[in-house]
């Protein structure tokens, strides 16, 4: 699926220690590849569904408003809004954590 959208973000928080990221992603929206150099959580602000598209495969995770996921450094993928309504989430990095 080719996005026509680029999913809009700013910085929240940014410490020696996180950084915050609110993203917002219109349907079929996407962030653009990218890599995680840091362990991070994802925090959704409404309901929805992200696809991920990385080089071994595409997932998609449903999301709901507070019911947060975790993941390690060194992710590779561009994310996709796959729903038909708007998302939010904030992305929390832990910059004591590089992969």
């Amino acid at each position: 699926m080719t996005s026509k959208t680029t999913a809009k973000h700013h910085t929240v928080i940014d410490r020696a220690e996180l950084r915050v990221t609110e993203w917002r992603l219109e349907p079929a929206a996407a962030t653009g590849h990218h890599r995680h150099d840091f362990d991070y959580l994802v925090v959704p602000l409404t309901t929805g569904v992200l696809r991920a598209v990385a080089a071994n495969g595409t997932t998609e995770t449903p999301l709901s408003p507070g019911k947060p996921y975790f993941r390690k450094a060194g992710v590779e993928h561009d994310v996709i809004n796959a729903g038909a309504a708007p998302l939010a989430f904030l992305e929390i990095e832990l910059k004591d954590r590089p992969g």
